[in-house]
């Protein structure tokens, strides 16, 4: 309990630094704050124009696409606010060597690395994230108990934990490879998948982006979830490939961080 409160402490004290600085360049954070309401009013866009041309795809109908739409948006403005700076930064830093600063602290390296900033533009759009998703929700009629509204909650936080492991593992390559160059377009890319319906993906797309790489289903799993009810089978699979990705994320990370060698070496 002792060392939960000292990390509590360490993080929010991070969390205020990062709200002073965003404070200063207001500008700065206005701009990336309607740079990223631009790019889901885009998605949301897009899925109006499809769907006036047909009624379905794979099975699912336009407000059920909103709802998967919305559930990865979600996902990655959380991990936007929380995670995405830090662990790009980490790629920059180690190359620098200004990685010692983190190897100094007093805490976990991994949760230094990991929680040093907050983007407050990712935060602030997670709440229109959400609410596109209860106007789906009303379009499609659900009335979900809490039990569900509670698992589907639990599979966002699953979907997070997913990414922050999968970009974690590939900037740990930097360790090996010294450059994460094209790794933020290329995750940026790889990530278009989890807005399709996992039925839309067939053959060689549906053997890796839903079963070897965890792409389709941090998304589809949670809005299934909402929309047909509580499927225990996805239920272990979701929390399944959740505790598979972070144990490898930070088992090469700490592989990786046994390679580095200081600035100071």
């Amino acid at each position: 309990m002792k060392r939960s409160g000292h990390y509590l402490r360490l993080w929010l004290a991070c969390a205020r630094y990062s709200v002073v600085r965003t404070m200063m360049f207001r500008g700065d954070f206005l701009m990336w704050s309607l740079v990223e309401l631009f790019w889901m009013a885009v998605n949301l866009m897009l899925v109006g124009v499809i769907y006036r041309h047909t009624d379905s795809i794979a099975g699912w109908n336009q407000w059920e696409m909103t709802l998967l739409v919305g559930t990865s948006l979600l996902i990655q403005r959380l991990l936007m606010g929380f995670f995405w700076t830090n662990l790009f930064e980490m790629g920059r830093n180690v190359r620098s060597g200004a990685f010692d600063f983190f190897v100094a602290q007093p805490g976990r390296l991994l949760f230094m690395v990991s929680t040093r900033k907050i983007d407050l533009d990712g935060f602030l759009n997670a709440p229109i994230a959400i609410g596109v998703i209860v106007f789906a929700a009303r379009q499609l009629g659900l009335d979900p108990p809490p039990t569900q509204i509670s698992l589907y909650a639990l599979f966002i936080l699953c979907g997070l934990a997913i990414h922050y492991a999968t970009l974690l593992l590939l900037i740990s390559l930097v360790f090996w490879l010294q450059s994460a160059k094209g790794i933020e377009g290329g995750y940026f890319s790889l990530n278009e998948f989890s807005r399709l319906p996992r039925e839309a993906l067939r053959g060689v797309a549906s053997v890796v982006f839903v079963y070897t790489l965890p792409v389709a289903i941090v998304t589809n799993i949670p809005a299934r979830t909402l929309r047909f009810g509580i499927g225990w089978t996805e239920t272990a699979w979701l929390l399944g490939a959740t505790v598979f990705w972070l144990l490898v994320g930070i088992v090469v990370f700490h592989r990786g961080v046994r390679r580095y060698t200081s600035a100071s070496s």
